[in-house]
């Protein structure tokens, strides 16, 4: 059986998306001071790291195991997502590493409009 078309875009935009996540996590400042120790940068990014893995891992169930449940937890993870991006901007102004996860969540949004919309309808399984 062949994969829907929005299927494959809800796959696409989601895989784009947590590619534009890890590049920001690889980027990000990593400078110890004294709020941040060293340890507390590296269980952070090691935290990130293994969040975008579980998050890839909620899309390929999705897409290729038919899969209903882990499009509503990547849903509930953007949700979130938004609010925290809402309170960075709100505290830091809109910054290049604010941008790329604004990017990011415009790209999830997309691909989970996909994956609730057109031929994708009866692919997913309850």
């Amino acid at each position: 059986m062949s994969v829907p078309r929005n299927v494959l875009w809800f796959e696409v935009l989601l895989y784009l998306s947590l590619t534009l996540d890890s590049v920001s996590v690889a980027f990000q400042d990593r400078t110890p001071d004294a709020s941040m120790t060293e340890q507390m940068i590296n269980v952070g990014t090691v935290m990130a790291a293994g969040l975008i893995l579980l998050l890839a891992f909620f899309v390929w169930l999705a897409a290729e195991r038919r899969k209903n449940w882990p499009r509503w937890a990547l849903a509930a993870a953007l949700v979130l997502s938004v609010i925290s991006l809402v309170q960075l901007i709100g505290e830091k102004g809109l910054a290049f590493d604010s941008g790329i996860e604004v990017i990011s969540c415009a790209l999830t949004a997309a691909g989970l409009y996909f994956s609730f919309t057109g031929d994708a309808v009866g692919w997913f399984d309850a």
